[in-house]
């Protein structure tokens, strides 16, 4: 396993972040805090997908009174996403959030950060600071120096009131941008670092742009926990990141399928059963790598490392584990049969 950079710990709730090689996954709802009932539907969902900690936007009075109610029907630690109003982060700590998060870049009201910093010292609730590159003090010209300038002008309110419990982010929508950023973050603050690519697009562009941000990050060592920007449902969002640690190593119960692109040689209906195994396995939480191979003529062999797999034939399969061949099985049986042996494993 990787070894992650040494960060102060911190705890959101029952959950530490820092200080260890876990690395934490996160969301955020789309509903409207306000709407109890819809919130809590969209956060128990993302808690089925394998969330640990979910943000909720605070617009209003009403949705930072919400949170109480929102608490009390969840499992998770619940975030609050405060922006320009100062006052909200005040209400939501009153009403029992886990973590705030701010935006240095739109609360400029020094003795407001002060009187929310000693809000959440009493009741020991996190501060994340969040730097985004699009929303940066005027004063400062877009970099990603800027970034680490700006998150040090904010720094400097809670360290002169000797408060450490902090978490830094510094989200970039360019993958490249996003790497230097949390390269310098790592090298100049012993905070823990949320990781996270801003307005990444949709599934296959925030795919890309995040695997290829938070990747080259999370083999360096460096992030405690993170965020896959998706504009789509936020499950999609878990889905992504449990599969991005899965490649990194860092997170193993989390199933690995292996499948061929296709090609001429391919003689029986493979692409359904891939769709339709892809969908189940989002329902696993084993360390297990299932590959489903379009021929004989290599499949076992391609596929060697794999627990349990099948390559096709005619009109059929054969069933294989470890590269050994055991049976050969009817094509409308493939699915059951791997299902079957999965969940025997």
């Amino acid at each position: 396993m990787i070894k992650r950079t040494q960060t102060r710990p911190l705890q959101i709730g029952n959950l530490q972040i820092g200080g260890q090689n876990r690395v934490i996954i996160q969301s955020m709802t789309n509903t409207k805090t306000h709407d109890v009932e819809a919130t809590v539907k969209q956060i128990k969902q993302l808690e089925m997908a394998g969330c640990e900690a979910v943000r909720v936007a605070i617009l209003s009075m009403e949705d930072a009174l919400a949170i109480g109610n929102i608490k009390k029907r969840i499992s998770i630690p619940l975030v609050s996403d405060i922006h320009f109003n100062p006052d909200f982060a005040l209400a939501a700590i009153a009403n029992g959030t886990d973590k705030i998060r701010l935006n240095p870049g739109n609360i400029e009201n020094e003795d407001k950060i002060k009187e929310v910093v000693e809000a959440c010292r009493i009741r020991n609730i996190p501060i994340r600071i969040g730097i985004n590159g699009g929303s940066l003090n005027r004063k400062y010209k877009h970099s990603e120096e800027a970034m680490i300038a700006s998150a040090k002008d904010h720094l400097r309110i809670l360290e002169e009131l000797d408060y450490h419990n902090i978490c830094l982010s510094f989200k970039s929508s360019d993958p490249l941008e996003t790497i230097k950023a949390y390269r310098l973050a790592a090298e100049t603050f012993p905070y823990p670092l949320h990781l996270g690519v801003t307005e990444a697009g949709g599934l296959l562009d925030s795919a890309i742009k995040s695997s290829l941000a938070l990747g080259n990050l999370l083999l360096d060592g460096i992030g405690d926990t993170i965020r896959i920007s998706v504009s789509d449902d936020p499950v999609e969002e878990i889905k992504v990141a449990k599969k991005l640690l899965r490649a990194c190593g860092l997170k193993m119960d989390v199933p690995n399928l292996v499948s061929c692109p296709t090609c001429g040689r391919i003689q029986y209906d493979m692409l359904p059963i891939v769709e339709k195994m892809t969908a189940y396995l989002e329902t696993v939480n084993k360390d297990i790598t299932v590959a489903i191979m379009g021929c004989p003529v290599n499949g076992p062999q391609e596929a060697a490392r794999a627990d349990i797999g099948v390559a096709g034939g005619k009109d059929s399969a054969i069933l294989f584990k470890k590269g050994v061949i055991i049976r050969t099985i009817p094509q409308d049986l493939v699915f059951e049969t791997l299902k079957e042996e999965i969940e025997n494993f």
